[in-house]
């Protein structure tokens, strides 16, 4: 992993989950971890800890990035700060798994402007910074419902879907300059159910098939810097998920029962 010593990396909703493993795991390589959050007292923790024990600076950044101006100045800051970055993976998103006509409207604001417009606006603003460095990469944290559309998820997979859309056309239009992959994930053992499925109902449903935030962070690290298009988790949804596209109505029959735990 040579290829990551180094190399500055930034992370959004690095305070838990896949963004907290992913900061350990970059720093345990060699990178050096920037990370963005809106709890800052979590952040200051992590940066600590990954000094004591890797020998490696770090930086974080408190900051609602769906706040474009205030998330555009802290950016400014940020590079004026550090001066280069050489990827970005783009983790923060949330979810609400609730019947489309049954949610109220600010959820779905808040899904649209996290998944969406606060991961287009922090790629839009480091592209000419990504660009100076070679190799660079930008990553995108999908999901496996973007694929495969769910009851209780409308709003989310819509996003998910537009985040793999996104990643695919930004690929071409940046290609020989900057790596773009996707990561397209099924349920992972997060914080991100304390807001989706607050009762608990679908997390006990899945339990034995969630992923582990380490294992996925590790995929991830593992393919930084390479030309890896996509990775998708875990093998069996994605192997479902390609059957789904084959034969969409066959298969929203066949995993309605599943589809329904939510």
């Amino acid at each position: 992993m040579n290829r990551l010593m180094g190399k500055h990396v930034l992370i959004t909703g690095a305070s838990s989950g896949i963004g907290e493993a992913l900061a350990y795991q970059l720093a345990a390589n060699g990178a050096v971890p920037i990370l963005v959050a809106r709890t800052e007292s979590k952040l200051v923790q992590i940066v600590d800890k990954i000094k004591k024990q890797y020998q490696i600076e770090a930086y974080h950044y408190t900051a609602d990035i769906t706040d474009r101006q205030k998330w555009g100045e802290i950016l400014d800051e940020m590079m004026s700060d550090i001066d280069k970055v050489d990827a970005v993976i783009n983790n923060a998103g949330l979810g609400f798994f609730r019947q489309f006509d049954q949610m109220n409207w600010s959820d779905i604001e808040k899904m649209v402007q996290l998944n969406l417009q606060a991961l287009f606006f922090t790629t839009y603003q480091l592209i000419p910074y990504l660009i100076k460095s070679k190799p660079a990469h930008i990553v995108n944290i999908g999901s496996q419902a973007g694929k495969v559309p769910t009851p209780k998820s409308a709003i989310y997979s819509a996003t998910k879907a537009s985040v793999i859309s996104f990643s695919n056309a930004l690929r071409m239009e940046l290609e020989g300059k900057v790596f773009v992959t996707s990561v397209n994930i099924g349920p992972v053992r997060t914080a991100f159910f304390e807001q989706a499925d607050p009762e608990g109902n679908y997390q006990k449903s899945i339990q034995n098939v969630m992923l582990d935030p380490n294992d996925v962070a590790q995929k991830i690290i593992h393919a930084l810097f390479t030309k890896k298009r996509e990775i998708n988790l875990p093998a069996w949804m994605n192997a479902g998920g390609k059957l789904y596209q084959l034969f969409p109505q066959l298969m929203e029959k066949i995993l309605k029962p599943a589809f329904n735990k939510k």
